[in-house]
């Protein structure tokens, strides 16, 4: 099933009438509108996407009855008077998605068809089940349709009224306006006039229409009938509704006209990141009007008027890999709107809150490695890096006695890695276009040249840099992703034993015979990511970090003994998963692949499920007390006047709670199921846990296409190598063609994505749907075979 978009048109005013409680007149509101609307000489048309009850009270029924000429039309029908989640028990019941593809076919029809006036009319309250159970609020969202609330009038009106609207808000709905029937004893229209003035949403009281009687016999149904057509036909000529409806016509064509100028606005005055903007033409920019699940909604200039101006677009990088629960995830929304509610922004140095001290309580157990007892908040990777360093470099001086004051302290990696753009942390990776002309640049360490592992012509490989293939061996190649990760086997083999002996005679040499000084081993674990998506052999990861700690004796002067240490052993080792950590490849933590536990970590992209900025840096209790002594100037005198932001820890425990709900569910054995068919690894039991969201097939046919040199896919990252004439790289524009036809997408979707030189890269959330997967891998074999 493809994706629905959100429903815009130039030209058709669709609206959804919303109703505070149930019975409280949705449908005479809709009626009241649709008969001004004629009266305008407009055409109007009511859709009721789910009805329950007997057929002759049915609401379309009415509006074809009392606002003639309207076109009105029912998707599904129930005969019980029932919540539609119950009456649907003993029938077919629509699936969600089909059933939000109906309305939106059915109101694109109604543009073609020249329909000025919309309504699509809800069933009970804000929050009563759909057919499947799912509130309506979270049913209808992806339409993200303008709101007609209609308001309760009644005892207690007032409460359920602010809370439907509040409830709509929350999920990012516009409310448009506001109707209620007036009541002289209650009065609430007068209270909730003032409320949503303030609120800038017009309120219109109508006259309570005529009481219904009791029993119905031919007389008295003749005379209601004849007392609501009166009704309708007094209402529908009032000032306000006309007023209203004229704002309301307003406000979509004002919607149209800011998304059409907010390209040209934003080239004009926003500066964009790792952009060049010379050359750069509004058509460039991506209008997103709204975000839900794995889609943005953007808006396209060129649609014709009776077409939806609004487009689902995957949302292939991940907003930046941050993405993990969905776009619009209301679970999310709520808690972030309880801890803004309950805290806003408090101090955190010398207090706590109960967000940040469950956060850290809930990530340990999370990462569970038995080193790790602090942690430490900032905003995000970059700075939460910086804070890595710190902590590692101070460790190391401690261990060694060194005084980085009078003497360059540098640091281990490997090459491609980046680690982020603060000024501190862009020191730990090598010359890059990324930093060579950032004026303070100077990049103190030595980085690695490594083996990748990818897959072409259907075969996974591991292959190893020429400059290398004499110390290291030449490519190897594997039946399985999984053989890949069975390190336990790989360790002790010749290979593992080749990749140890060349990184202890590396270091060896540049520190005894170079005279360097290293003061921690950074690793982004198993894929580097801003370097250009590069799938490192997790055995030289692993080799790496064994190295370290089995040799102290390489990092310190020769004669001298470093002080011993109870946790840690050569040098600090510092993962930075902010990328690939907390089940974006599939696992809790991607040191789990390699079978290390880290002296520090840092975890930020999902760690919010992609809704608040938010980062943590975990250590050792050794890292810990590295800094501990009577002198203030021996702290961590580090900090941001938001760190451990309530709404932020809050949003990161219930994203861990729900991301541990999935791996434990079921959620992702289909994918699993799909892997370990292709992972014969001394037999299913013992193999590794390595899947992909992304279908094995999908990798062996891509990684035979003519231009692509490799693919390699991971949890929720797939990775797209292009066949480049000029070595690839990241200035290479190899990859700009396959971006542009996703672009360009399909009948139902298009693709956002990004692009690393000559490699695309696409990833999912955790929660995507199997089919809208399926979906973006046939456009992907349609654009490459």
């Amino acid at each position: 099933m493809a994706p629905v978009g959100a429903a815009l048109w130039r030209s058709l005013r669709a609206h959804q009438v919303y109703g505070a409680n149930t019975d409280v007149g949705k449908t005479i509101v809709s009626t009241v509108l649709c008969n001004a609307i004629q009266r305008q000489n407009q055409k109007a048309a009511f859709l009721k996407p789910v009805s329950t009850g007997a057929l002759d009270d049915a609401d379309d029924r009415h509006l074809h009855r009392y606002a003639g000429g309207t076109l009105t039309k029912c998707l599904y029908q129930f005969d019980e008077p029932v919540s539609p989640h119950i009456a649907a028990k003993q029938k077919t019941i629509p699936r969600d998605d089909d059933l939000l593809a109906s309305i939106h076919k059915t109101l694109s029809g109604w543009a073609q068809s020249n329909i000025d006036f919309a309504l699509v009319e809800t069933a009970g309250g804000v929050h009563s089940p759909g057919p499947n159970g799912n509130s309506q609020a979270d049913l209808y969202r992806p339409l993200r349709l303008p709101i007609v609330l209609v308001a309760d009038s009644r005892l207690g009106g007032i409460s359920s009224s602010i809370s439907a609207y509040e409830s709509l808000l929350l999920r990012g709905y516009d409310i448009q306006s506001v109707l209620l029937f007036r009541d002289e004893y209650y009065k609430n229209h007068e209270y909730l006039h003032d409320y949503f003035r303030n609120k800038s949403i017009p309120l219109v009281g109508l006259p309570a229409p005529p009481t219904r009687p009791a029993e119905l016999d031919a007389s008295s149904q003749s005379r209601d009938e004849e007392a609501m057509a009166t009704y309708y036909g007094k209402v529908s000529q009032e000032s306000d509704i006309s007023r209203l409806l004229e704002e309301m016509s307003l406000k979509n064509t004002e919607r149209v006209q800011r998304l059409e100028e907010m390209a040209d606005r934003a080239r004009d005055v926003i500066w964009y990141p790792f952009t060049q903007h010379q050359g750069m033409q509004a058509k460039d920019i991506t209008v997103i009007d709204s975000a839900h699940d794995d889609y943005f909604q953007t808006f396209g200039t060129e649609r014709s008027t009776s077409s939806s101006q609004l487009q689902p677009t995957f949302d292939g990088s991940a907003s930046w890999w941050t993405q993990g629960l969905g776009h619009g995830n209301p679970e999310l929304s709520l808690s972030a709107a309880y801890a803004a509610g309950r805290y806003g922004h408090v101090m955190f140095a010398g207090a706590v809150h109960e967000p940040a001290l469950s956060l850290a309580d809930r990530l340990l157990q999370t990462i569970d490695n038995p080193r790790f007892t602090k942690v430490f908040y900032t905003d995000n990777g970059s700075t939460g890096m910086e804070v890595a360093v710190k902590m590692g470099l101070r460790a190391a001086c401690a261990r060694y006695g060194w005084d980085a004051s009078q003497e360059q302290v540098s640091i281990l990696g490997l090459k491609g890695s980046y680690h982020g753009d603060t000024i501190g942390v862009m020191d730990c990776s090598e010359p890059s276009t990324f930093n060579q002309k950032v004026e303070w640049y100077r990049g103190r360490g030595h980085w690695f040249d490594f083996p990748v592992v990818k897959m072409t012509g259907g075969t996974w490989k591991v292959e190893v840099p020429e400059d290398l293939q004499t110390d290291l061996g030449l490519a190897q190649e594997f039946a399985s992703l999984g053989s890949v990760f069975d390190l336990d086997q790989r360790v002790e083999s010749p290979t593992g034993r080749r990749y140890k002996d060349y990184i202890r005679r590396t270091i060896e040499d540049l520190v005894h015979r170079q005279g360097m000084k290293f003061g921690a081993l950074i690793l982004e674990p198993v894929i580097l990511g801003a370097g250009g998506m590069l799938f490192c052999d997790p055995l030289f990861q692993r080799c790496l970090t064994d190295v370290v700690r089995d040799h102290p004796e390489l990092f310190s002067a020769k004669g001298s003994s470093p002080k011993q240490s109870p946790s840690w052993s050569g040098l600090p080792i510092v993962f930075d998963e902010v990328f690939t950590g907390l089940y974006r490849l599939g696992r809790r933590t991607a040191a789990s692949f390699l079978g290390v536990h880290p002296d520090i970590a840092v975890n930020a992209k999902l760690l919010t499920g992609g809704l608040i900025p938010l980062c943590t840096t975990v250590a050792s209790q050794e890292i810990f007390d590295s800094f501990s002594s009577p002198e203030k100037s021996d702290a961590l005198l580090h900090g941001h006047s938001y760190t451990a932001h309530a709404v932020g820890c809050t949003v990161a425990v219930d994203s861990l709670r729900a991301m541990a709900k999935l791996e434990g569910d079921g959620s992702w054995d289909g994918y699993r199921a799909d892997w370990r068919g292709s992972n014969p690894v001394r037999g299913e039991m013992s193999a590794p846990d390595v899947w992909s969201v992304w279908s094995h097939g999908l990798l062996q046919d891509l990684s035979s296409a003519q231009s692509v040199e490799s693919v390699f896919a991971l949890g929720t990252v797939l990775s797209i190598s292009l066949r480049d004439a000029q070595g690839g790289g990241y200035t290479s524009t190899a990859a700009k063609g396959l971006q542009q036809r996703l672009a360009v997408g399909g009948d139902q979707f298009n693709v956002h994505s990004r692009v690393l030189g000559n490699v695309l890269y696409l990833m999912s959330s955790v929660t995507s749907k199997p089919e809208s997967l399926r979906e973006m891998e046939a456009l992907l074999r349609s654009a490459l075979l």
